[in-house]
């Protein structure tokens, strides 16, 4: 595992996508949360792609993914210090993100958070270490109707 640290969170994009800043440089980089998979909360083309897999309407994913979004500002909000991890393999999206896990000053993990509370699901087009664990964590979240699956089975 790669370990950065001394950054802080300066934006947050969406449930799985956050702009950190290097606390020394101040170069700001976007993140997004390694092996996770929250609604989008604004049109885009993986929206469109969403709609036809989930069979749900853009509109009422784009809620679901501004209360992600939400959630996501509650537990990491900006100005937050953040260590990120990376598997060695996996670093970069095909969009140029920085793939990684952020944990938090208290040691708790942002990406597993948000699965556990339901705001978010694995992602398993690409593989994760953490992948085996996301999904026992999201299974809970579904049966337990936690965060998104309170609202709508699939997301």
């Amino acid at each position: 595992m790669i370990y950065k640290t001394h950054y802080k969170i300066s934006r947050i994009i969406d449930g799985d996508s956050i702009m950190i800043e290097n606390i020394f440089n101040h170069e700001e980089i976007e993140i997004r949360l390694y092996g996770i998979d929250a609604p989008e909360a604004k049109r885009c083309s993986k929206l469109l792609q969403d709609e036809r897999e989930t069979h749900i309407a853009g509109d009422y994913l784009i809620e679901l993914g501004i209360k992600a979004t939400e959630f996501l500002r509650s537990i990491a909000p900006v100005g937050t210090d953040c260590t990120l991890v990376q598997e060695p393999k996996n670093t970069i999206d095909v969009y140029g993100r920085t793939l990684a896990y952020m944990i938090l000053p208290t040691g708790e993990e942002v990406n597993k958070m948000m699965i556990e509370n339901g705001f978010a699901k694995p992602y398993v087009k690409v593989f994760c270490e953490k992948l085996p664990t996301y999904q026992e964590l999201n299974l809970s979240a579904q049966t337990q109707k936690k965060g998104l699956y309170l609202y709508s089975e699939v997301f």
